[in-house]
């Protein structure tokens, strides 16, 4: 049984699952897909795209899969993905893809608290917690269990490593790597996200040599492609030091300084 208050206007087109909890006056389009055992809070909008997973909270005013803010965007079909068991509070603004990448992915057991803004072609893995007001520009990517705090902004195109800390305030105008926290105004290396890596079970061994790969990196007075290659000579066998490794040499808009 779903319970659907009489105020709130639910296409018959959308597809909805079971169990489902439907606020005052919200808002479900025709082009929408919606998992079982979710809660839409008054006046939320899941507007054509949207593919929500179950067990998702989505709070009173957020609006999910509106169009992008890029002038190119013609209208096209594109989606916006909320994986299972993901919280969206209130008045956050999740928008669908262009034509680019067709896409918007939210992951699984995400937290995007009030007022946060995920922009088109964002990626945004599992497990990540995105605190109030973070402004996310379109195209970034976020890997898995990355904690923003709030009133953070993160540059178009950026990436952010996993299982780093972005500490509140911070401009991210380049890509954080993983394991790793900031601070600042621009955003700055200033060590490992250690109390996350050991409430994740990370051994000391590894949090050792990720300290280690960091030191090299950011204090060996090396040059990054030097430093990159002296990592992978000590490292060569490490995954955890060879995903930093990894995320420096994909990074288009290169890594923040220490």
């Amino acid at each position: 049984m779903s319970n659907i208050h009489p105020t709130a206007i639910v296409s018959s087109n959308a597809r909805i699952g079971d169990n489902i909890e439907v606020g005052p006056y919200a808002i479900i389009q025709d082009d929408v897909e919606i998992g079982n055992d979710c809660k839409i809070g008054p006046h939320a909008v899941i507007y054509d795209g949207a593919r929500i997973g179950s067990r998702v909270k989505i709070f009173q005013g957020a609006s999910i899969a509106n169009l992008p803010q890029d002038l190119k965007f013609g209208n096209e079909q594109t989606f916006l993905y909320i994986g299972d068991d993901t919280v969206v509070r209130e008045f956050a603004a999740l928008h669908k893809g262009t034509t680019a990448t067709g896409k918007t992915t939210i992951g699984s057991n995400c937290l995007l608290m009030a007022y946060t803004h995920i922009a088109h072609d964002c990626t945004v893995g599992d497990k990540v917690i995105i605190a109030n007001a973070v402004q996310v520009a379109g195209h970034v990517e976020i890997e898995h269990t990355v904690i923003i705090g709030g009133l953070c902004a993160v540059h178009q195109f950026g990436k952010i490593g996993q299982h780093s800390m972005v500490g509140g305030g911070s401009m991210a105008n380049a890509d954080v790597p993983p394991y790793c926290m900031t601070s600042g105004y621009p955003a700055r290396f200033m060590g490992l996200n250690v109390v996350g890596l050991r409430r994740r079970s990370f051994s000391d061994e590894d949090i050792n040599a990720i300290k280690d790969a960091y030191r090299i990196f950011y204090q060996s007075g090396l040059i990054f492609s030097k430093a990159v290659e002296e990592l992978k000579e000590k490292y060569s066998e490490h995954p955890l030091v060879k995903n930093i490794i990894q995320f420096i040499e994909k990074s288009d808009r290169g890594v923040i300084r220490r």
